[in-house]
């Protein structure tokens, strides 16, 4: 039974744009707000990889090392913001408002309770660390930053349910203001620290935790307003079976499949310290100068899941399709332009990174560009490809195939190959580049033939409920 209740007059004419409204401008409406927003973050992560460089290579590669083991934490609540989101996105499309309402409040309740558990592990920061196998010279120096980006993981899981909130209503250019004013002062008060108080790296997670303080603080604020079905209130919190039951059952699968993916990644950047520890340095700049590129793809993504949530909610299959089909072109001539850039830039761009207090360490440089031009050829548009595929099957709520499509990328494509390059070749950190490379393009094609199966299905089905139709 639908809710009687009302809505503001700004959701409901999204919500009406999205289920009948111009497609293409539906997209770049939602969708390249969240691309600059991503792109803004990848920004964030490059000028701090640059600062980190300006104190030594070493933090450098302690804060690309150390960031995986971060990514693979904070994914727990980011796949839940992510899933359940998309069930706030199908109740929105439905018109259920009352259920709007108690899957929001509830989402923001389960993450208050996860970051309560978090908290209790940062006494342990140096015994994780270990347990990841993260190279003792990095211990050394990162392990009180990794202790207060603990902290800044916890008040990222409530930022996470903001932002998969305010995406599900349409808000997108709010994220992005808003993330373009907290990005503009963490980036002022690391280089404050860094520039003028000569700190070390553990500042500069001070600056991370003092920055997600503020956005915080703005989605208290958003996120409070009694006027709003996507409000928070505490007796909407229901943690009966009927309401998390479904949150939890399409986001299980995408906690374990980001969680499993970082994983994966802390296991390569392990195996890639075998080259010595820059060569995870040049890995993590080299996936943060190609990042431009797919972080914008993965802000269309986001956008798309969403529309294809809420037009499947108001059972409208054949528009939720057209949009993955849309999308996909999109982010393919995303991936293009970014190649094309990236390759023109890449030298003058890795110098920023290879230079350390005015001295160039030309090794370093050459490292980032030997496995930059792997991760271009298979990085730009074939990542393009995979993330069009996902938001088809996270709209459709297929996250079990997204964790299968995921899980495959690290732990069949990736991992096996680069310990037989290791093994059974001398290429050296050259490996890196190429497992990357290899392992991308393959996931993108298994990406693409799970989601040609589930179209097909989808199809199979409306012909099937046609004809039963006919023969009733």
């Amino acid at each position: 039974m639908k809710s009687r209740l009302t809505i503001s007059k700004k959701d409901e004419n999204f919500r009406d744009f999205a289920l009948n409204g111009n497609l293409w401008l539906l997209l770049l409406q939602v969708g390249l707000p969240l691309a600059l927003y991503q792109n803004l973050n990848m920004v964030f992560k490059i000028l701090d990889s640059i600062m980190a460089s300006h104190i030594s290579a070493e933090s450098v590669s302690a804060v690309a090392y150390l960031s995986q083991i971060n990514h693979m934490i904070s994914a727990i609540g980011g796949g839940l913001a992510i899933g359940s989101s998309l069930k706030i996105s199908q109740a929105y499309g439905a018109g259920d408002y009352k259920l709007v309402k108690k899957r929001v409040s509830t989402l923001f309740g389960i993450c208050g309770i996860l970051g309560i558990i978090l908290l209790c592990l940062i006494p342990f920061s140096p015994v994780i660390l270990r347990i990841a196998n993260t190279p003792e010279n990095l211990i050394a120096i990162g392990s009180r930053y990794f202790a207060i980006e603990l902290l800044s993981i916890v008040v990222g899981f409530l930022n996470n349910v903001y932002i998969a909130i305010e995406r599900s209503r349409g808000n997108s250019k709010r994220i992005l203001y808003l993330n373009l004013f907290v990005i503009t002062f963490k980036l002022s008060l690391t280089a404050y620290f860094v520039y003028i108080l000569k700190a070390d790296i553990t500042m500069i997670a001070v600056a991370t935790l003092l920055s997600q303080g503020i956005l915080l603080a703005f989605g208290i604020y958003h996120m409070t307003r009694k006027d709003s079905f996507f409000s928070f209130s505490f007796k909407n919190i229901s943690f009966q079976w009927e309401t998390i039951g479904p949150m939890f059952h399409i986001s299980f699968p995408v906690m374990v499949e980001k969680s499993a993916f970082s994983f994966g990644k802390v296991v390569v950047n392990s195996m890639s310290s075998m080259y010595g520890s820059l060569t995870v340095g040049a890995l993590g700049i080299s996936n943060n100068i190609n990042g431009f590129t797919t972080s914008a793809q993965n802000g269309f993504q986001e956008g798309c899941a969403a529309i294809i949530s809420q037009n499947l909610g108001a059972g409208n299959k054949k528009r939720a399709i057209e949009a993955f089909k849309k999308v996909l072109c999109i982010n393919i001539i995303i991936g293009t332009v970014g190649l094309i850039l990236t390759l023109l830039l890449l030298r003058p761009v890795s110098l920023l990174f290879a230079t350390s207090n005015g001295v160039v360490n030309y090794e370093f440089r050459e490292m980032i560009i030997a496995i930059n031009h792997y991760e271009l050829i298979g990085g730009c548009i074939p990542l393009g490809i995979l993330s069009s595929c996902m938001a088809l099957l996270f709209g459709f709520g297929k996250t079990k195939l997204t964790l299968l499509v995921n899980f495959c990328r690290v732990f069949v494509f990736r991992i096996p190959v680069l310990w037989a390059l290791q093994n059974f070749t001398k290429l050296g950190s050259e490996s890196v580049g190429i497992t990357m490379m290899v392992s991308n393009m393959l996931v993108a094609l298994l990406a693409a033939i799970v989601a040609g199966i589930v179209i097909y299905g989808e199809y199979k089905k409306d012909k099937l409920a046609i004809k039963n139709i006919k023969t009733a």
